[in-house]
């Protein structure tokens, strides 16, 4: 069955950089689409970016500048890098893969930057 794992959560100071990894395991030979969606405190969990099995990324509405996705389908890896994170920016961080029709998620990071 294909799982996927997050890592690299934790408390970061305002103003760090972080990179959060996803790891796709039991997936055979398959590279499918990953991504990253995020829940803040008291708010809906939202799109923060995808990745297309070939390296295309979409992200999500006010993503684009600090956030950056990327993959390495060898390692069956995804990457999410926060750049210059800031207190809103405090979030469970969870890791999708799209198996076929059927999603998959982890089950989440979190992310807690402090002042």
């Amino acid at each position: 069955q294909v799982k996927v794992v997050e890592s690299g959560g934790g408390l970061v100071q305002a103003g760090e950089s972080l990179t959060l990894s996803c790891a796709a395991s039991e997936i055979g030979s398959q590279v499918f689409p990953m991504g990253w969606y995020r829940q803040r405190p008291g708010r809906e969990r939202e799109k923060v970016a995808l990745i297309t099995s070939v390296g295309t990324p979409d992200y999500g509405s006010g993503a684009e500048g600090r956030f950056t996705i990327s993959r390495d389908s060898a390692k069956n890896i995804c990457y999410l890098q926060i750049h210059k994170v800031k207190i809103e920016d405090t979030a469970v961080f969870y890791c999708l893969g799209i198996s076929g029709l059927r999603e998959v998620w982890g089950q989440g990071t979190l992310v807690n930057v402090s002042s």
